[in-house]
């Protein structure tokens, strides 16, 4: 048995975060039933590419889920979704604030039909505060919420991240919200309200960028490849490409200089510990890019690998795919003819299940009307 053999999860969410959730709870086990409007998920139009009709951004968050199609402003649709809720452990939602009433599946709603539903609800901004009815957005939150401001080029226009990283950390915030309000639940018998929001989120993602600007008051700065507190700990240029090098100790440090022949470098005072590496960084980084740019590539891996410091090449998203380790742990997976990453949830006893390949709209339909009809739950 996987570990959420049993739960069953009512998504009624589109696009990332909440399907993103959803398809996390399904490979841990849970049956999740995706209720679309009968135009789909808008994810399953973003595309090229498709295959066979499947956008692949709508294969990445949607594996493992059965889908019916319901128009939920129809009178007909409400015993069907009244029977999803009343069967359901888990619904999640991520409709602009007020729109889950105005369709009658808001949480004080859903607990009339079900007291012990666990009701996830994600948003952009949350359900309260001043900007609870601005739709929400990764690339907008990414923007509002401090990320952008600290990521892309010193001198250059300030960048979002290569993914979807606020949705995808709301989906995954979402989840483990769910998973702890499933333990309280098999302790009290209570259902209980979530709720998740991006701009929340993406705050808490700032990590030790905000916790400097709480210790002293100033602005973060955009550094681009570097780290605010940590050097040298940046991408550097070997003779016929780049490079990540990692030096996040003082061990590490010294190992460094002792692989470049370089104990200058370990006894000058600019450089003796971590705080005067990044006042002195200038002047370091500068010294330690001349030397990178003499040597290859495969030098300064061989190199530093044998030292045991951390360095990784630059890789592309299909060398990324290709990779030796992605091979090695499973990480490429195919369901039907549907290529896709993995979970990195890698659990001993109760593994997570690959059963299903991302659905057809409304391709569940009749199994999911057929289930509800032998439980009594619509005629």
């Amino acid at each position: 048995m996987s570990a959420l053999s049993g739960i069953k999860v009512l998504e009624l969410a589109r696009v990332l975060a909440g399907p993103w959730c959803g398809m996390t709870l399904a490979d841990l086990g849970a049956d999740v039933i995706k209720v679309e409007p009968p135009t789909g998920d808008d994810t399953r139009g973003w595309g090229p590419p498709f295959r066979d009709g499947l956008s692949a951004y709508f294969a990445c968050c949607n594996r493992n889920k059965r889908s019916i199609a319901l128009d939920l402003r129809l009178p007909e649709s409400r015993p069907v979704i009244e029977a999803l809720i009343k069967q359901s452990d888990i619904l999640i939602e991520n409709y602009r604030t007020g729109g889950a009433e105005s369709l009658g599946v808001d949480y004080a709603t859903a607990k009339k039909i079900n007291p012990g539903i666990i009701y996830c609800s994600i948003s952009g901004y949350g359900r309260t505060g001043p900007d609870a009815y601005k739709p929400g957005y990764d690339f907008a939150i990414q923007a509002e919420a401090g990320l952008m401001s600290i990521t892309g080029p010193v001198d250059d226009l300030p960048y979002r991240t290569g993914t979807a990283i606020t949705d995808i950390a709301s989906g995954q915030n979402a989840t483990m919200a769910i998973l702890a309000a499933l333990i309280h639940r098999m302790r009290t018998g209570e259902g209980q309200a979530l709720e998740i929001s991006l701009f929340e989120t993406q705050l808490q993602l700032l990590a030790n960028s905000a916790s400097g600007v709480l210790f002293n008051g100033k602005e973060a700065k955009r550094l681009g490849n570097q780290h605010p507190n940590i050097v040298p700990y940046q991408v550097f240029a070997a003779s016929d490409g780049h490079f990540v090098l990692a030096v996040a100790s003082e061990s590490l440090w010294r190992d460094c200089c002792t692989a470049l022949e370089k104990p200058e470098l370990l006894h000058d005072a600019r450089y003796i510990d971590n705080a005067a590496r990044v006042v002195n960084r200038e002047t370091l980084i500068a010294e330690m890019q001349i030397l990178f740019e003499s040597r290859t590539l495969s030098h300064w891996q061989t190199l530093f690998e044998k030292a045991g410091i951390p360095i990784a090449p630059i890789n592309s998203v299909k060398q990324a795919i290709e990779h030796p380790v992605t091979v090695a742990r499973n990480m490429k997976i195919e369901i039907g003819n549907v290529s896709m990453i993995g979970s990195p949830l890698k659990l001993g006893q109760t593994p997570v299940d690959y059963r299903l390949p991302p659905p057809k709209l409304d391709a569940d339909r009749a199994m999911i009307l057929d289930e509800l009809r032998q439980q009594g739950l619509i005629t």
